[in-house]
């Protein structure tokens, strides 16, 4: 099953649960310090959980910026699988594109687009079309 953004009749796919979970549990672990949602509560909470309306989409931007911005800090090596089993490691392992140069553009969706890059743009729309956006799986 594949996991996108829905915003109206439009559709961002994004990849795999578990890859959009990782896209999460890297931001709690790198910049929550393990505390899911303390620092993005609109992306990591009310998204996470399933949407985000149109009253919270301009906070949605800011905190998407932040954690790009933020996640270029840290080296792919401190991308996190799973924050529930820290042991978990991507399926593809080290073997990654030189093109990835940090954990800000780590994540590439299953169409080869970064994830970030395709988040901001569901979110734009949203906010253009004044509506939510939705995480949902087909």
């Amino acid at each position: 099953m594949t996991v996108g953004l829905s915003v109206s009749f439009f559709w961002y796919q994004v990849g795999s649960g578990d890859f959009f979970h990782s896209f999460f549990s890297t931001i709690a672990y790198n910049l929550e310090d393990n505390n899911w949602g303390s620092r993005y509560p609109v992306i990591m909470n009310q998204l996470y959980q399933g949407e985000i309306n149109c009253e919270e989409l301009d906070i949605a931007l800011i905190e998407l910026e932040d954690i790009y911005q933020s996640l270029k800090k840290f080296s792919v090596d401190k991308v996190v699988w799973d924050i529930e089993d820290l042991t978990k490691r991507p399926p593809w392992g080290n073997n990654i594109s030189n093109d990835i140069t940090d954990l800000s553009n780590y994540f590439v969706t299953s169409e080869g687009e970064d994830l970030i890059t395709t988040f901001k743009h569901a979110l734009e729309k949203a906010k253009e079309m004044n509506t939510r956006i939705k995480i949902e799986t087909i």
